[in-house]
């Protein structure tokens, strides 16, 4: 399924194949479009044939796709050679504070290298802006570079390695412009030829809160092209059971996952996402199925719903709860499932802003399987942030070491551990089945 990127066949695929087994359990669609809720999103295919390489003292080293490097998921297409590369600190442009990574560096024509992370001080107290990767990349391109190449900041505590992305940023697609996102492991191939690790000029510019840009004496070639749509139809998967009660069956609980990923870079670098979200959408599946047989003991209708474009920013949640197909008022709970396949123990977010809810749960995890850690917090999560924000009473499970493998080639299913998400599935019916009857009455958000 290419790794489930919304707007292109294999999310299609996976969402057809999800709203089938909907019907096969008995489920029934929520709307005209039958199991499928429409909605727009932007959407960028890496193609075959890739290229990165530096030139250095006449020596040229090709990078490998997948292990050196990960082109951002909403890159340029671009295909130049031998260009000149330059260090541009945090890739920043904030004259208003005195501070411009830019300002004394010529750029133009050239590919930047810039740290990937904000700084984590400030200046006279103010917020550097968003930082995203289409924002850093807006900014390369206006002062003339060709393209961007991030990297981790190597001197925070976890640096990040290349993943794949589609988190861009507000702004427009510049179809032209590459973005890739290095790993730490080759920086010393454009930085040995100066009087610097990447390392150092990390810390100088931190201690010294002022750019430190400079030229390197490396070439960079890039290579990519791309296919990219500013509106492609995505759909979330939609379908529900009604409740046995005649009047309890007109409040309803939601059970979502989002089904997306990130999608794939070619042929060869796929990114299929077993934890990140196949395991959550497995779980919600599996629900469905078991209480599609267990429907006279739920009092209250439940909707199921696999969500598309989290990775982008939580757009499908968002576009179902805008255009919820039943008042707010009347959804009793939300239960979402992201990231619930790896490790050895499950935590559930959002236990602070709806505790009865939290307890429940609690309980029916101590009186059997016992996989639920007691840390919690308050907020939303992922794609319960949007119920939570209009007081859904919300609750967000994922895995204690779900991120491993978050957005890396390995987040396969040889990584999943099938018991635990067994644990979650037998946890959650039961709680489900409790929180469907008669007892449990909608609680109010604590903020």
């Amino acid at each position: 399924m290419k790794g489930r990127l919304p707007g292109q066949n294999g999310y299609n695929k996976a969402a057809n194949y999800c709203a089938d087994k909907f019907r096969e359990f008995g489920l029934l669609p929520l709307s005209d479009s039958g199991f499928f809720q429409y909605f727009y999103v932007e959407t960028n295919q890496i193609l075959n044939g890739s290229e990165f390489y530096s030139i250095l003292d006449k020596k040229k080293i090709n990078y490998k796709l997948g292990r050196d490097y990960i082109f951002r998921g909403f890159t340029g297409s671009a295909n130049f050679p031998d260009k000149k590369t330059v260090f541009c600190g945090y890739g920043i442009s904030r004259p208003d504070l005195g501070y411009d990574d830019y300002a004394s560096i010529d750029v133009r024509d050239k590919v930047v290298i810039v740290f990937k992370q904000q700084p984590i001080w400030r200046i006279n107290d103010q917020n550097w802006g968003s930082g995203s990767p289409r924002e850093k990349a807006a900014l390369a391109e206006l002062n003339g570079a060709v393209g961007i190449i991030f990297v981790s900041s190597p001197n925070i505590t976890s640096p990040q390695s290349a993943i794949g992305s589609v988190f861009h940023g507000e702004g427009i697609q510049n179809e032209k412009f590459p973005q890739l996102h290095m790993e730490l492991a080759i920086t010393p191939d454009f930085f040995s030829g100066t009087e610097f690790t990447l390392s150092e000029l990390q810390s100088i510019i931190d201690s010294t809160k002022k750019p430190f840009s400079l030229e390197l004496p490396t070439e960079t070639g890039i290579n990519v092209a791309t296919n990219y749509l500013s509106e492609a139809r995505t759909m979330n998967v939609v379908g529900f059971l009604e409740g046995s009660d005649p009047v309890l069956k007109n409040e309803y609980i939601v059970i979502g996952a989002h089904l997306d990923h990130v999608g794939s870079q070619g042929d060869e670098v796929i990114f299929r996402g077993a934890n990140d979200n196949a395991s959550g959408s497995a779980a919600v599946l599996e629900i469905a199925r078991i209480l599609s047989r267990r429907k006279e003991e739920l009092k209250r209708t439940l909707i199921f719903v696999l969500f598309s474009a989290e990775e982008q920013g939580l757009n499908g949640s968002t576009f179902f709860v805008e255009n919820s197909p039943v008042p707010h008022e009347q959804i009793t709970a939300m239960f979402n499932f992201d990231c619930v396949g790896h490790g050895d123990s499950l935590q559930v977010g959002n236990g602070f802003s709806c505790p009865v809810l939290w307890s429940i749960v609690k309980n029916k995890d101590k009186s059997g399987r016992n996989v639920v850690i007691e840390r919690t917090w308050n907020g939303g999560g992922a794609d319960a942030t949007a119920f939570h924000n209009v007081e859904i009473p919300s609750l967000y499970f994922a895995s204690s070491y779900s991120y491993t493998h978050l957005h890396k080639l390995s987040d396969t299913p040889e990584t999943i551990n099938y018991m635990l998400l067994k644990s979650l599935v037998d946890l959650a019916i039961e709680s489900i089945v409790e929180i469907g009857g008669k007892k449990y009455k909608k609680e109010n958000i604590v903020k």
